[in-house]
């Protein structure tokens, strides 16, 4: 070899120029594959053509940036207004579709929720949860009851969501999605209702009907306040 090409310094490979909205828009797409026991900054790193060392730059570490793919993907919710205390309880249902759809959509996020603490939410959270109060205020629920009625109607809907989600993902690791049509053969555990009716369905009207059942209490309860 010659000397002036053993001497000459090696030339680091260049590393892409990444950004936070980059970072979080590829952690997404990791745990939307492969779930959240599939994230490391190292693995989401290795998947940019990134060193991990790359990524620290923009997020502190897995804690922060589970923080700050929670933030975004509630940025696809909407929450509908109500313009008077008669149409609250439409709104609130709508919201708690809504919320289950997103967290089918990524089914990662419901079992993540407890680890986002409250002084560490993001902007879209935070629109999220006051447009829900302002719901439950503009019910009539008394200032001390709104956020408790909120929190129970949320505790529903992401319980019943992480559920679904959990079998969702067993579905999915068996090579089945769970949409399929009533004379598509089914996994072991997989529910058939009489009249072999679809298994998407019947799970939207079981949590329907928690959602609704749920929302009667509340009714009732401000009825009596």
């Amino acid at each position: 070899m010659p000397a002036d090409e053993r001497t000459r310094p090696r030339r680091k490979e260049q590393q892409p120029v990444l950004s936070r909205a980059q970072i979080v828009a590829a952690a997404i797409r990791l745990l939307d594959a492969e779930g959240i026991e599939a994230l490391s900054m190292r693995k989401l790193g290795t998947g940019m053509g990134a060193a991990a060392t790359s990524l620290y730059r923009h997020v502190t570490g897995k804690d922060e940036l589970i923080e700050l793919v929670v933030d975004e993907v509630y940025g696809e919710l909407e929450v509908p207004g109500a313009a008077s205390a008669a149409e609250w309880r439409d709104a609130v249902s709508r919201s708690g579709h809504g919320l289950r759809a997103m967290a089918l959509r990524h089914p990662w996020v419901a079992s993540v929720l407890g680890q986002v603490g409250p002084t560490h939410l993001g902007p879209n959270l935070v629109r999220v949860s006051e447009r829900m109060l302002a719901l439950f205020k503009t019910a009539g629920f008394p200032a001390a009851e709104a956020a408790p009625a909120m929190k129970a109607v949320l505790s529903y809907v992401v319980g019943a969501s992480a559920g679904e989600a959990a079998h969702l993902s067993l579905l999915a690791r068996r090579g089945r999605s769970g949409q399929e049509g009533p004379k598509s053969p089914r996994p072991a555990g997989e529910h058939v209702a009489k009249g072999d009716r679809d298994p998407w369905q019947l799970r939207e009207e079981h949590f329907d009907y928690g959602l609704q059942r749920i929302l009667d209490g509340l009714e009732a309860r401000l009825s009596r306040a």
